[in-house]
């Protein structure tokens, strides 16, 4: 396994190589995998990035430094992290694994990565790992986005209605089709107070309730901004 790329651009020397290559086997290949140290680089990089934003956003208040830290951490973010770092090329997966294209999926991508964080803290202590942590996000951190601009639609929907004192919408599902891994759902978004309803679709409920608030914030905010233009 030609690691050298690798531990060049997180910018860290391993004192201890198999930690590495533990970081970089997935369960698929062995009793002997990263799990553990997943779970470890997890909850490292949520008290890194909890704290920097803690330092870097003094007026924020603990829902938006909630919300921000999500934003960073979530998986997809990890995965294009995982992606920039090329981890798919390093990756120790069993036969299964490697035939259905582990090495581009990015749950395997985005836990190894926190494999390796954690692989980091426990060869060379918290600093180290901070270090990569922040050398990792550097660009993510110089480019924050707003805070409200992180907020779910739901959550956003619901803020509009109330500071506008109108009743809070109520959802439905209209339908589920597919198969139980593939599942889709449609849910109505519905506003008794102008008879409104849209509907969203997504493979939760969630989603596709958020898709539905998405649409019908959508939809107020144009009609508010007519009614302003039309007065």
């Amino acid at each position: 396994m030609d690691i050298s790329a690798l531990t060049r651009s997180l910018g860290y020397t391993f004192n201890n190589h198999d930690l590495l290559r533990l970081a970089l086997t997935h369960r698929s290949a062995g009793s002997a995998n990263n799990e553990r140290l997943e779970y470890l680089g997890d909850s490292v990089l949520n008290f890194i990035i909890a704290a920097e934003l803690f330092e870097r956003c003094p007026d924020l208040h603990e829902g938006d430094l909630s919300r921000m830290r999500a934003h960073l951490v979530k998986g997809e973010r990890l995965f294009e992290l995982a992606s920039h770092l090329k981890l798919g090329d390093v990756l120790q997966l069993g036969t299964g694994e490697l035939k259905s294209g582990g090495h581009h999926r990015a749950s395997i991508l985005a836990d190894a990565l926190e494999a390796i964080l954690g692989a980091i803290y426990s060869d060379g202590g918290y600093e180290a790992c901070k270090r990569v942590v922040l050398h990792l996000y550097q660009s993510l951190l110089d480019n924050l986005p707003q805070p409200e601009a992180l907020k779910d639609p739901k959550t956003r929907l619901q803020e509009w209605l109330q500071s506008h004192q109108f009743p809070l919408p109520q959802y439905e599902i209209i339908s589920t089709h597919g198969k139980q891994h593939e599942r889709k759902f449609q849910v109505a978004c519905m506003l008794s107070h102008i008879d409104l309803r849209l509907s969203g679709t997504g493979n939760s409920r969630r989603k596709a309730e958020q898709s539905a608030a998405s649409k019908t914030l959508e939809l107020l905010c144009q009609q508010n901004r007519t009614n302003k233009t039309a007065s």
